[in-house]
């Protein structure tokens, strides 16, 4: 069953133009070509890029957020309440008005108490600014080291300047070594970052980051399979161009530093527009959707590939609008740059923490006796908060 499936797989007319097969990308005279069996290299990899990003998170980062006056906050936790916990973890985090009195009642809680508990239960789901700085950094290191890299190994190559040349001679390329270490980093980085999706920073637009990151490494496996490696090499250093700017824009957001957070924000737009939705469609994507009908007659992989590419176009789209948006709610009042896919952390109001603070020191008695940690309501009058 499996020898068939493989077979079914692998099939020629699948990956190559006809008259073409893998028989044409074995090395020979001295000439190496991409092959399948070498993505194996990526899972070891993979594992080492996970292993560097703590190292990384809990010294590099740590420093840098030091030198930036970052310091990790301790939140107040919420005190436990069976009742309460029950209703946040099954049911709901905003509770309702109408859930809210009831929930009153079962724990005898007064509504400002039940608020209270419910903004700090959210928060201590929340991540802190220390991870997403942590997260941020890495990030901005690893993009910034895949740009400078990108950019020696192709400053020389005539296919950065004329398009038409990363299919000349196609399919049978030559590997280049920078090609090959190019490819297997950046395969390994985004094959590392969907392993860790689950503990990393959750943002609003988590699911389109998983259909990205899914996207990406299909694109860039597929394109190593079928020697679309100049291609390839192109549109990972095309987004590679602006993503470290980003990720440096948001250590700024996150260490307070309004003014260069803005800027480098402004800057990352640009770069974003520009080369996501104008280079890229009308640059790239013509280059291997148009052009390469002109040398080969259409198959499978090339309109799997182009499928691919036109599913990041759309996710360059929706993230263009996010950023616009951005742009256009804070930049024209010079307020710092928020990122509209992260949930704000919820305040206690100071006047609610004096009186908690009274309330423990024994010098207000609102309602009663406390019950499970909390005042329970007199129940011949209601007052309105």
């Amino acid at each position: 069953m499996l020898e068939w499936l493989s077979n079914i797989f692998w099939q020629e007319r699948l990956w190559f133009p006809e008259g073409l097969g893998w028989a044409d990308l074995e090395d020979r005279d001295g000439r190496v070509y991409a092959k399948a069996r070498d993505l194996w290299v990526v899972l070891p990899i993979t594992l080492l890029f996970l292993v560097v990003r703590q190292i990384f998170e809990r010294t590099v980062a740590i420093y840098l957020a030091s030198l930036l006056g970052i310091k990790e906050t301790v939140r107040r936790r919420a005190a436990h309440n069976p009742t309460l916990d029950s209703y946040y973890s099954h049911t709901c985090k905003y509770p309702t008005q109408s859930s809210v009195e009831k929930l009153c009642k079962q724990t005898g809680c007064s509504e400002r108490q039940l608020q209270r508990w419910f903004r700090r239960r959210r928060n201590q789901d929340r991540p802190n600014l220390m991870k997403k700085f942590r997260e941020a950094s890495w990030r901005f290191m690893f993009y910034l080291l895949a740009f400078i890299c990108g950019l020696v190994a192709l400053i020389d190559k005539p296919w950065l300047y004329d398009l038409e040349e990363m299919w000349k001679g196609f399919p049978t390329l030559t590997l280049l070594p920078s090609q090959y270490w190019y490819y297997m980093l950046e395969l390994s980085f985004y094959s590392s970052l969907l392993f860790s999706v689950a503990t990393d920073v959750k943002r609003k637009d988590f699911k389109e980051q998983i259909i990205h990151h899914v996207a990406t490494i299909t694109l860039i496996s597929f394109s190593w399979c079928m020697n679309y490696i100049r291609a390839g090499t192109l549109i990972m250093f095309l987004h590679d161009s602006s993503d470290y700017l980003l990720e440096s824009a948001k250590m700024f957001n996150y260490a307070g530093w309004r003014k260069t957070c803005n800027y480098i924000f402004i800057v990352f737009a640009a770069f974003f527009i520009i080369t996501r939705l104008v280079i890229f469609p009308f640059r790239i994507m013509y280059c291997t959707w148009v052009y390469p009908v002109t040398i080969y007659p259409p198959f499978f992989g090339y309109y799997f590939f182009n499928s691919l590419m036109l599913v990041l176009q759309c996710l360059h789209i929706f993230w263009a609008v996010l950023i616009i948006r951005m742009a256009l709610r804070f930049l024209p009042r010079n307020e710092i740059v928020e990122d509209e896919r992260s949930d704000r952390e919820e305040t206690d109001d100071s006047d609610e923490e004096e009186e908690e603070e009274q309330e423990r020191n024994g010098e207000i008695k609102k309602n009663g006796p406390i019950q499970n940690g909390y005042v329970r309501h007199n129940n011949n009058h209601h007052k309105t908060e």
